[in-house]
């Protein structure tokens, strides 16, 4: 099997777990961003002023977080399912990207179906653009993304596709490394994946919002 065909196919294997793990391919429309628009030009920016008026925050770095928190999942749960079911992950890497932000919230899409590089090298690029743009922690971004992968397993293994247990395994082999490394715990929970993160998304700081399931901080 040629590298687009196994990808393409473990794209179509963990499509139908959630619109999250629905992860498109090609070209989209004119009004799409490539993803080197991440990491130059007016158009992250633009994003998180949207984001923060969206949600009705003078707090930049909240918006920052909510961002990459979106951009992360979109990303992160079809790359990890693919690991779950042993398959072909696709590059997530910037330059294989397009990305939109509207009414609907964040979209993205991959360009081209080739087999991705890891998880850190292929968000880092992204998580100094949003620092450039707003000084918000890094632990918090990569924090981040840590509940992305906890959260895609946890559905996959719910989904049935395969167990909690070897969910756990893949969770804890993807954030093994610097700079997922100690960004959370996995709490032993039978026929369940269970993770709490060491750093706080500021979902809590929006009006009307609270703590998330994986949240170190206690419960508002």
């Amino acid at each position: 099997m040629s590298d687009f065909a196994a990808v393409l196919s473990t794209l179509r294997r963990v499509r139908g777990l959630s619109p999250f793990f629905a992860l498109d391919l090609g070209r989209p429309g004119d009004d799409w961003h490539p993803g080197a628009a991440l990491l130059d030009g007016p158009a992250l920016p633009r994003t998180l002023d949207a984001i923060a008026e969206r949600y009705r925050t003078i707090e930049r770095r909240v918006a920052a977080s909510l961002f990459f928190l979106s951009y992360t999942a979109r990303l992160l749960c079809p790359t990890a399912a693919a690991h779950a079911v042993d398959g072909v992950a696709p590059d997530i890497r910037p330059e294989n990207l397009w990305w939109h932000y509207g009414p609907d919230g964040l979209r993205v899409r991959i360009d081209q179906a080739t087999p991705g590089v890891g998880i850190a090298e292929s968000l880092e690029p992204v998580v100094e653009a949003v620092r450039a743009v707003v000084p918000v922690a890094r632990g918090l971004l990569w924090g981040n993304a840590a509940s992305s992968i906890a959260g895609a397993l946890k559905t996959v293994a719910r989904s049935g596709t395969a167990s909690a247990e070897h969910c756990v395994a893949v969770a804890e082999r993807l954030l093994s490394q610097p700079p997922l490394k100690g960004s959370g715990d996995f709490i032993p929970f039978p026929g369940e994946v269970a993770f709490r993160r060491r750093s706080c998304c500021l979902y809590y700081r929006l009006d009307g919002g609270g703590t998330c399931g994986d949240c170190p901080l206690p419960a508002r």
